[in-house]
């Protein structure tokens, strides 16, 4: 396991009493080697003191030099406010040199008492650490801020912490034709404006908080980036730690790897100080074959720990072979990806920051497109878009939702649960539909969509208006559309209140006609003494097969309130009819990701692709991840 190792030298930066400015604390230190040496920035402390008419301990930055990297001397106060941005302290500076100029950024304050309006990101040029351009950065919230050491196709290239104080905070690239567009109110008012496409995102909890540490050193593997990541950040048992991310060279939004935890508070100087229990990484430079990480201690000292290079590529780059695994309860059944889940939340975005779950899932010459159910913090319900090549490992995923609610069937009208759920999607010739729960708060219905299949390929969400199709006044939701016509209909399953319903459309009511399921054919009902005992809805599509059209559907049962994963056969011509229904289910939650979640012990597929022999579903785990698992197709039709 790789992990930081202190110097027995630490903390190497302390405060200097003779120093009014920096007499409280010396820490959160920034290294640069050159020629000359190493720099080595600080933020200073003070005392309180009167600044500008307000009592405050008042921060700013120091400079200090050293030949070795880890002993420094001649300390000075170097950046002081001047302007009204800054005029109530500068904090946490991070420099680059590159193009033989130092680019220091830091923590703006503009406000007392201090509040996230007026903590901004300002930058400080300088060729000699004696003349200084500044220049005010964010017009919004922002922090720990640092510049990649070269250009990235002949563009600058930083990383910085937006929204570090209106959690959830978010790691973002930012890129820059030309340096003054570092400072341009409208390139940061275009960055901002689409601020989820430049998020690198890291949190693994919406209750934790992160932060960019160091400038990225560049390695054979991709960019090395040390940054901060704080556990249970709003609660009394926060855990502050460093931890370090690789990043593609030639794209640095997309993460190779990642570790956990390499350092924590543990020794006295990490423990006590003006705030307590605090490591927090602000520099990284490469020494040799080891890489140095500097960081601030209980917000008190600076200090230096160090580790192999190789050893933190191996952990970041190092891969579990990829494998499906049966499932220790039912061994004639799905097996599932031993790297699941697939697609998680990511905090950063508030659209799915409580759930991604419930793809649906289309196959073309490119790969396997899935659409899924995402779920914000005010519980709507929009969908999102990810793209796997080999149908299990993601490839891309985009950052903002590609289908949300657009009708008043839809909207929220009060606090709750509202938006586009559970996406079922069907290709027919050159059009790909989409059926999908709507829900308004008050009763959930089925809507109908469509999109071209070369649009949705392209990723030109040219969506035709939602229609509803479900009657009026009844709870309706799980559908899908046959892949195919038969006897010149569309046709269609539905859940209506426990039991799956099938339903037929001429071509004049399946693309103008609405409100037109009428819930005549019972399909299936649940069985009072099977797995599936209180209620069933469909997975995925049916599937055409030589034995009839598979149908996959979920149960739910009791007792343990628990959603199950079984199969049907309906006879090819007149699907009204069940040839066939395992006793058996095929897919039962049991891995941690499927007992619990936003609700427990829920597996809940609604897509599918057939590869070959095999099947592979895509499925929500507990309401808030989505896995896949794998079953021959061949060893599926022979259990009927």
């Amino acid at each position: 396991m790789a992990v930081l190792q202190r110097i027995e030298e630490n903390p190497i930066l302390k405060p200097n009493s003779k120093n009014t400015w920096e007499a409280q604390a010396a820490f959160n230190p920034s290294v640069v080697k050159d020629q000359a040496g190493y720099h080595l920035l600080y933020r200073a402390l003070s005392f309180p003191e009167k600044h500008n008419g307000v009592e405050l301990s008042f921060s700013s930055i120091g400079y200090a030099s050293g030949r070795d990297g880890i002993h420094f001397k001649n300390q000075r106060q170097l950046i002081v406010p001047q302007y009204d941005w800054e005029l109530y302290g500068c904090e946490d500076p991070r420099i680059t040199k590159l193009d033989n100029k130092y680019y220091i950024f830091y923590t703006a304050l503009s406000l007392y008492p201090f509040s996230a309006d007026g903590i901004k990101v300002g930058i400080a040029i300088t060729e000699d650490f004696n003349i200084f351009r500044k220049h005010q950065i964010t017009p919004f919230n922002a922090k720990a801020m640092m510049l990649f050491p070269e250009k990235i196709h002949g563009k600058f290239a930083a990383l910085l912490t937006a929204h570090t104080d209106l959690p959830p905070s978010k790691i973002a690239l930012a890129m820059f034709e030309k340096e003054s567009d570092m400072w341009s109110p409208q390139y940061w008012k275009e960055w901002h404006a689409d601020l989820n496409s430049h998020v690198i995102p890291l949190l693994r909890n919406a209750n934790d908080q992160i932060e960019a540490g160091a400038s990225p050193i560049k390695t054979k593997a991709g960019w090395l980036f040390i940054h901060s990541y704080i556990q249970n950040y709003f609660s009394s048992d926060k855990v502050f730690g460093i931890e370090a991310v690789l990043l593609d060279l030639d794209n640095p939004l997309k993460v190779i790897g990642r570790t956990n935890r390499l350092l924590a508070p543990e020794k006295d100087y990490e423990l006590r100080g003006i705030v307590s229990n605090i490591i927090f990484p602000t520099s990284a430079i490469l020494q040799g074959d080891e890489v140095w990480v500097y960081y601030g201690a209980a917000d008190t000292v600076g200090c230096l720990a160090k580790i192999k290079l190789n050893d933190l590529l191996k952990a970041l780059t190092q891969t579990t072979s990829a494998a499906f695994i049966k499932s220790d309860q039912i061994k004639k059944g799905f097996a599932r990806y031993n790297q699941n889940p697939i697609i998680a939340p990511r905090p950063e975005l508030i659209w799915e920051q409580k759930g991604t779950l419930n793809p649906a899932a289309l196959q073309t010459p490119e790969g396997v497109h899935i659409v899924y159910r995402a779920f914000s913090q005010d519980e709507t319900s929009t969908l999102g878009y990810a793209f796997s090549r080999d149908g299990v490992h993601i490839d891309d995923r985009l950052p903002n939702p590609v289908y949300v609610p657009r009708e008043a069937f839809e909207k929220k009208y009060h606090p709750g649960f509202s938006g586009c759920e559970d996406p079922r999607m069907t290709q027919i010739g050159d059009m790909l539909y989409m059926l999908y729960t709507a829900y308004d708060g008050t009763i959930p219905r089925v809507a109908m969509t469509s999109i071209k299949v070369k649009d949705f390929v392209a990723r030109e969400w040219n969506w035709a208006k939602p229609r509803i199709i479900s009657a009026p006044n009844v709870k309706d939701k799980d559908a899908c559309i046959f892949p195919r016509m038969i006897d010149g209909e569309y046709i269609i399953l539905h859940r209506v209140d426990r039991s799956i319903y099938i339903d037929f459309a001429d071509e004049n009511e399946f693309h103008q006609g609405s409100e037109y399921l009428t819930s005549d054919y019972l399909l299936m009902r649940p069985r009072v003494d099977k797995w599936d005992n209180i209620k069933i809805g469909i997975s995925a599509p049916p599937i055409e097969t030589a034995r009839g059209w598979l149908l996959l559907y979920h149960g739910y049962s009791d007792p343990g309130a628990i959603y199950k994963v079984g199969a049907a056969l309906l006879d090819l011509q007149d699907p009204r009819e069940v040839l066939a229904r395992l006793d058996i289910p095929l897919f039962v939650p049991e891995m941690d990701y499927e007992k619990s979640g936003f609700v427990h012990n829920v597996v809940f597929p609604c897509g599918s692709v057939v590869k070959g022999d095999d099947l592979y579903i895509y499925y929500g785990g507990g309401d808030f991840v989505i896995g896949v698992a794998v079953m021959s197709l061949t060893e599926l039709l022979s259990l009927f």
